[in-house]
């Protein structure tokens, strides 16, 4: 159990919340199940903002979210306040993924037995900047390790010019924050994905880009 509170001296702009638990759970293949509709909720209301600006809708969601239920293998890391979900991250080896993530990996003539990736990490904004994105990514990682048979970890993030319409003032990639946990951008690894964003009427290709770190 993790408990935050105000604490006197933060700098300006830094997250003051009062005082409440925090608890994190960590769920493994079916075990997840339960806590689908919690978290397609939540997929819905971060991805709705920049850069992926996603109409996301709980149908869609808790179909894709089946993906995790389904590998035995798999990791959710859930962040509650009380009993509400306000922070996931997901896992699952690469080889239980889509097609549309499988396929950048196999047409490099990488082994995706020997791959674990990560699907999401999501926080709702009153609970960023307090270091769980950091912990989401030590958990997968030592999820990884401990299953024995990976040799790399992996992420892919969508790819929005400088200029796009929608990007709001003073925003900034999370590029630092990936590269301070050891990963690196590989350009020969980029897939599309498809899906309606907030100004479309039907669903259009994402370029998406991966970033890797050797688990050895």
């Amino acid at each position: 159990m993790l408990v935050f509170k105000d604490e006197p001296g933060l700098p300006a702009g830094a997250p003051c919340l009062p005082e409440r638990p925090m608890q994190i759970e960590l769920y493994r293949g079916a075990a997840i199940a339960p806590h689908i509709p919690g978290l397609a909720s939540l997929r819905i209301a971060v991805f709705r903002e920049y850069p992926y600006l996603y109409d996301g809708t709980q149908d869609y969601e808790q179909r894709y979210l089946a993906t995790y239920t389904a590998a035995a293998d798999s990791l959710c890391v859930i962040v509650r306040s009380g009993t509400t979900i306000v922070g996931a991250a997901t896992g699952v080896p690469l080889a239980d993924e889509t097609d549309e993530v499988k396929a950048p990996f196999l047409a490099a003539g990488r082994d995706i037995a020997r791959v674990f990736y990560f699907g999401e990490s999501l926080l709702m904004p009153a609970f960023r900047g307090l270091g769980l994105g950091k912990r989401f990514f030590a958990e997968r990682q030592a999820h990884a390790q401990a299953l024995g048979r990976f040799d790399w970890c992996a992420f892919c993030a969508i790819q929005r010019p400088d200029d796009h319409p929608r990007r709001p003032p003073g925003y900034y990639p999370l590029h630092g924050l990936w590269r301070a946990q050891g990963y690196q951008p590989f350009p020969d690894l980029r897939t599309e994905f498809f899906w309606r964003d907030l100004d479309e009427t039907t669903a259009s290709a994402k370029p998406m880009a991966f970033w890797m770190k050797p688990l050895t």
